[in-house]
């Protein structure tokens, strides 16, 4: 005998709502989700170059150049045409103190890129100088005392 088919219209039913596990679960479980977007757009360990650069490159050359990017292997420093050739000399040098201070070997090589590097802005704290006494063989008058402003202008640029 053939089947009876029912004229009735099909219903939509939800799936039934998965069980939920009230048991403790680890913080990678939770953190994963949130931190993946995140690290797709910057690697932790590109974040902590990027962050540690004052302190692993020292202050000579973080004040010169400064990393913009780390993929790969390949770090890309932003400085000066004259920097840039003298970090490609020291190419070396500068990936293995890079690597030591990061604890493996994440750099491979450098690239270079020539501008003027987004370094954060520092004042320079010049000590004052005492003002330079004129000397004693002035002419008198105003002469005299606009030489002795100029002594000591051409003294505090020094």
């Amino acid at each position: 005998m053939a089947a009876k088919r029912s004229s009735s219209p099909k219903q939509d039913v939800a799936p039934p709502e998965p069980p939920r596990n009230y048991a403790p679960r680890g913080i990678a479980a939770l953190l994963a989700p949130v931190l993946r977007p995140a690290f797709r757009k910057r690697a932790p360990a590109a974040a902590q170059l990027l962050a540690d650069w004052p302190t692993l490159a020292g202050p000579d050359l973080a004040a010169r150049a400064a990393p913009i990017k780390f993929a790969a292997g390949t770090l890309t420093l932003a400085c000066s045409g004259p920097t840039a050739m003298e970090l490609q000399l020291n190419a070396q040098a500068l990936i293995s103190r890079l690597n030591l201070g990061l604890g493996n070997a994440m750099v491979e090589r450098l690239r270079f890129i020539q501008q003027v590097p987004n370094l954060p802005a520092t004042p320079l704290k010049i000590p004052p100088r005492a003002p330079l006494a004129a000397p004693k063989n002035l002419p008198e008058g105003e002469l005299g005392e606009a030489l002795a402003r100029l002594y000591q202008g051409i003294g505090q640029k020094r």
